[in-house]
């Protein structure tokens, strides 16, 4: 395997990460609107993701550079060409992490009613407009000979990647509820167990129509494998919640987007970014790469942060491991 293949490798598994990670974290602010009656349930929900929801980030930033550096012209036509909306996805980024600092700075209602609504569409927002970009990432785009996106914002909202946006805000929603059982006590925790099935039945319908779809445009043998795992776990992941078993539930959960994410890598492949005008203008691992030193550099420093990266933040999950309620909230400081 050469080494512009392993960062195709890699790079999968950091968008893995993060859609994992940050995928229960947009449920949970998601989930503020939907399941949280009152305010002190919202602060419930909002602690439940407190000290995790930056360190999540670090993936996406991880993600971000890793293609730059390893994929230059990837990373080039994809921030050029999707220039609005991933615009779009890191102004709810910006203003979502403001929202969580700033919401309790002041007792008004008003005040603190603006920043949970700043939470809720920040975290919307961005589940879907991920799962839009990656359908067009993996559906094909229009690039001309000098691998530039030559299409319009328009393109980019066609059919294929506007169900993929919902299979995405779907999906996320519901690793969030899933994710809230799980972290939560009370009356919150059973009707986050409740929501799970509605939401989960939403899920696997798109999310079934979606994978076929991307099966039968571009899927292979090895894609057709992701495809029956993400369709296994997600339906277990809904049994094990009516189970109350939140445990089993939201790692199957967590199973699903592995699978679900890396049936898009897998039909993807040799590909980075299809050409829908000619295939022959396609960007592909190998034209698209950094040098070979270049790589061999990167893969070096990824082998030693890596570890260190996965450790401080499994610490973290760990140090912050109960279930809380609103009987543990303490009085607001303003």
């Amino acid at each position: 395997m050469e080494l512009h293949d392993v960062w195709f490798v890699l790079i999968a598994v950091l968008w893995t990460g993060y859609f994992f990670l940050e995928g229960f974290d947009f449920g949970v602010g998601i989930l503020t609107k939907l399941l949280a009656r009152n305010r002190p349930e919202k602060r419930v929900l909002i602690n439940t993701i407190g000290p995790v929801w930056d360190g999540n980030e670090v993936w996406l930033l991880t993600a971000g550079g890793a293609t730059f550096a390893a994929f230059p012209e990837w990373y080039a036509t994809l921030f050029s060409g999707f220039y609005l909306p991933l615009l779009v996805i890191l102004v709810c980024l910006i203003v979502r992490g403001v929202a969580f600092e700033y919401r309790v700075k002041r007792p008004e209602e008003n005040w603190q009613r603006n920043w949970e609504n700043a939470i809720f569409w920040s975290s919307l927002i961005p589940a879907f407009l991920w799962g839009v970009a990656f359908g067009n990432i993996v559906h094909g785009v229009k690039i001309d000979r000098n691998f530039e996106y030559v299409g319009g914002v328009g393109d980019l909202l066609n059919p294929y990647a506007l169900l993929g946006g919902l299979v995405t805000l779907t999906l996320f929603t519901f690793h969030g509820t899933v994710f809230t059982a799980l972290k939560t006590v009370g009356d919150i925790r059973e009707r986050a167990r409740k929501l799970a099935l509605r939401v989960g039945l939403l899920t696997a319908v798109a999310a079934l129509a979606f994978l076929l779809w991307t099966q039968a445009h571009t899927g292979n043998d090895r894609s057709l494998v992701a495809l029956v795992v993400a369709v296994v776990t997600l339906v277990s992941a809904l049994a094990a919640s009516q189970a109350k078993r939140e445990g089993w539930a939201f790692a199957l959960s967590g199973v699903t987007i592995v699978a679900a994410v890396a049936m898009l890598f897998l039909s993807l492949f040799p590909n980075v970014m299809p050409s829908t005008l000619n295939p022959d203008w396609s960007l592909t691992v190998t034209n698209a790469s950094s040098s070979p030193y270049t790589l061999k550099i990167m893969t070096w420093c990824a082998g030693i942060a890596m570890p260190i990266i996965l450790l401080y933040q499994g610490w973290t999950y760990w140090v912050f491991r109960k279930r809380i309620g609103t009987q543990h909230l303490a009085e607001p400081a303003h």
